[in-house]
Formats: structure tokens, sequence, C-alpha cells
């Protein structure tokens, strides 16, 4: 049973999905259990453990009643971020970049946060850290 996992409502899917779909085996050893780069709907799970799952941003918008919102909202913070536990920041983050993920910051130590980290954005521009401790 999933308690509690993430789902990422994308306008790119196509482009989300090849992201995650390449780096969630290769970086968390998940597996695609559901969907495909088509969409509206995937999800990847470690063992029996949902790990992430991603909907269609129109889809979810018929569900929701908004679809007369716009998109996209104005330039803010961000609100959400992916963050996952690895044993290499390092390779984490080339394995992103290598399958278009953007550069937030390089791996690093953090000694106040008493850890390594790495920050890149997938296709959408949604946050990911990878970290180690």
């Amino acid at each position: 049973m999933d308690v509690l996992h993430p789902r990422l409502l994308v306008s790119a899917f196509a482009e989300c999905f090849a992201f995650y779909d390449a780096v969630l085996p290769e970086v968390l050893g998940a597996n695609l259990v559901k969907g495909g780069p088509d969409g509206p709907y995937a999800h990847w799970d470690v063992g029996s453990q949902g790990v992430l799952s991603m909907l269609d941003r129109g889809a979810m918008a018929e569900v929701a009643d908004t679809g007369a919102l716009p998109v996209d909202a104005a330039a803010e913070q961000d609100r959400v971020m992916l963050v996952s536990r690895v044993p290499d920041v390092d390779r984490a983050y080339a394995v992103c970049l290598a399958h278009g993920g953007r550069s937030v910051t390089e791996p690093a130590d953090r000694p106040g946060w008493g850890l390594r980290a790495a920050h890149v954005r997938d296709p959408e521009g949604n946050l990911v850290e990878f970290q180690s401790y």
C-alpha cells in the first residue's frame, strides 16, 4: 500500500515521461508499473512502494473543473521539490543531465545540511534534489 507518493501534473507529458522513465530506473531502481509516453498517466514503483506518478495536467483539469484557468502561472518561487536519497549524488546528477534535465546546482557537499546534494529541473521545470549522507 502506498501511504503517500508524489504525483506530478505536467503539460509536456511525453518529454517528462522520457526523462523519468530513463532516470528513475537507473538512479533509484524504480520500475514502470503503468502507462507510457502517450499518457495521460504513468507510475513507477520501487518494490511494492509507489515512487512517482504523473498525470497530464489537462486530464486533471477536467476532473477538478479548472480547465478555464490559465495553464501557466506567473513566475514564482518553487512550491514543490522531489527529493531522493541516493548512494551517488554525482552519478544521479549526470544521469539526469544525460536525459534532458537542466542543472540548477552541481553536486556539492553541504556541511550546514549534513549531506551532499545536487539539484536539477525536469523537462517541465520541476525541481529535483538528489542527496546522500
